[in-house]
């Protein structure tokens, strides 16, 4: 199957500061990724050659295009919705459908009206005496109801009360998601999208430090809450990361078989908020 995004080499400078440094990940299609990374680690950057927002080197072929040259195009595929929810004040629900079923052909004014109705929102209410969740509320609206084939989210539910947050992932998955759409993710809020994703990318320092689907995460790494008169032989098998719970040390293993580690404790599946501290700083917090 071919990858709905592939990178290779993907690099791009401010200045001296290299915000991507050399990534290369393929995204396939069908899929919905989280793209987690510590601030600065070149997320956005990352997104912003996606969507064909900045220059960059290296390859990128988005459905096929490069998003330097064919952006326009693209754009008829794809779907974005910033951490920062940007509307003019002035403007009333009624006319956001109007302005966006005016300009994109793959628009479902229906659609985007159903939504809403579930909503707080009304076809008069402008943005001015919207909250922050409500303003989100219409561009997911908007977003959802065009038939596009990869929607990229940066920090969604920014500022959101965990209502709000709560609401819209179970939005994206019941009336957005299908086997013919990819959704891209970054947030910091991990654990609120860990139970949607299919895949992991990991980045830091401008390069993917992890790309594994969900399936490979839990065959691959493993948490054992060490017995006592167990931690030096689980010591002698060299965890990525440690910490301790309760009085008890729990070891983090990366690529150790299963069958090897259930005489050394209780076991379990990191999280992937456990698993990104430790790849990140190579230890719990």
């Amino acid at each position: 199957m071919s990858a709905l995004i592939s990178a290779k080499g993907l690099t791009k400078r401010y200045g001296k500061q290299a915000a991507l440094d050399s990534a290369s990940f393929d995204v396939q299609p069908g899929r919905i990724v989280g793209l987690i990374g510590p601030n600065g680690s070149g997320k956005t950057t990352t997104l912003k050659a996606i969507l064909g927002l900045c220059q960059f080197e290296g390859e990128l072929s988005v459905l096929g295009m490069d998003p330097r040259s064919h952006r326009d195009e693209l754009m008829r595929d794809v779907c974005f919705i910033a951490d920062v929810a940007i509307l003019p004040r002035w403007l009333k629900v009624k006319d956001a459908i109007d302005f966006v079923a005016g300009i994109h052909p793959r628009f479902d004014r229906e659609k985007a009206q159903r939504y809403i109705e579930h909503t707080k929102l009304s076809p008069n209410m402008k943005v001015k005496a919207m909250s922050k969740g409500m303003i989100v509320q219409l561009h997911l609206a908007l977003v959802m109801a065009i038939d596009a084939k990869l929607l990229v989210l940066d920090e969604p539910t920014l500022g959101l009360d965990i209502l709000y947050r709560k609401q819209f992932y179970q939005n994206l998955l019941e009336d957005y998601f299908d086997e013919n759409k990819t959704i891209v993710i970054t947030t910091h809020q991990i654990e609120e999208v860990e139970h949607i994703l299919t895949d992991l990318l990991f980045i830091r320092d401008g390069k993917i430090t992890l790309a594994a689907s969900m399936d490979e995460i839990s065959d691959r790494y493993t948490e054992v809450m060490v017995n006592p008169h167990s931690a030096a032989a689980a010591a002698a098998l060299q965890p990525m990361a440690q910490r301790t719970v309760f009085g008890k040390p729990v070891m983090l293993f990366d690529g150790v078989p299963r069958q090897q580690l259930e005489t050394l404790g209780e076991l379990r599946t990191p999280s992937v908020a456990d698993l990104f501290v430790a790849s990140m700083k190579g230890t719990y917090e």
